[in-house]
């Protein structure tokens, strides 16, 4: 995939994944849940890659938060999800994988990350587990919505390679 081809791809995700949180969210214990940035991000670690998914989280992390549409607890979770989604899919070559990555890196890695950062940047003394269930519940629900969404590509024979 050519340079211009990649950068403008990313963009499109980062766009989908801006409006697509505002769109489609659903409270999850103390939390909201946002599953289109971890459908995003399986659909990118699958057709670009781990550095591109990682890069893509970021960026949507940092438009939500300067458009005062997220918090500071988007960027552990959705970079690492990313890069684990990333990382098992180009391992394995299955979209199970990537998705099962996004799941464990977002639901469970992302949340206990994201304990240190509440606790320094935001003022917050919850604890390493606090985060958990509503991190699980969002990242596997999306994560389930960009597996199918791959799914579907690869039956017609949708690619970006083109």
């Amino acid at each position: 995939m050519n340079r211009t081809r990649l950068m403008t791809t990313m963009a499109v995700f980062v766009a989908i994944g801006v409006i697509g949180s505002q769109l489609l969210w659903f409270p999850a214990g103390v939390a909201k849940a946002y599953p289109v940035q971890h459908a995003v991000n399986v659909m990118a670690a699958v057709t670009l890659g781990p550095g591109p998914a990682v890069v893509i989280a970021f960026m949507i992390g940092l438009l939500r938060n300067m458009l005062g549409l997220g918090t500071l607890l988007a960027f552990p979770g959705g970079m690492i999800g990313a890069f684990l989604a990333g990382t098992l899919y180009k391992k394995t070559g299955q979209k199970g994988m990537a998705a099962l990555g996004e799941a464990v890196g977002t639901g469970i890695l992302g949340a206990l990350a994201s304990a240190p950062i509440a606790n320094l940047l935001m003022g917050s003394s919850a604890g390493a587990l606090f985060f958990l269930p509503s991190f699980l519940v969002s990242s596997v629900s999306g994560a389930c919505i960009g597996w199918l969404v791959v799914a579907k590509m690869n039956q017609r024979h949708l690619s970006l390679e083109n």
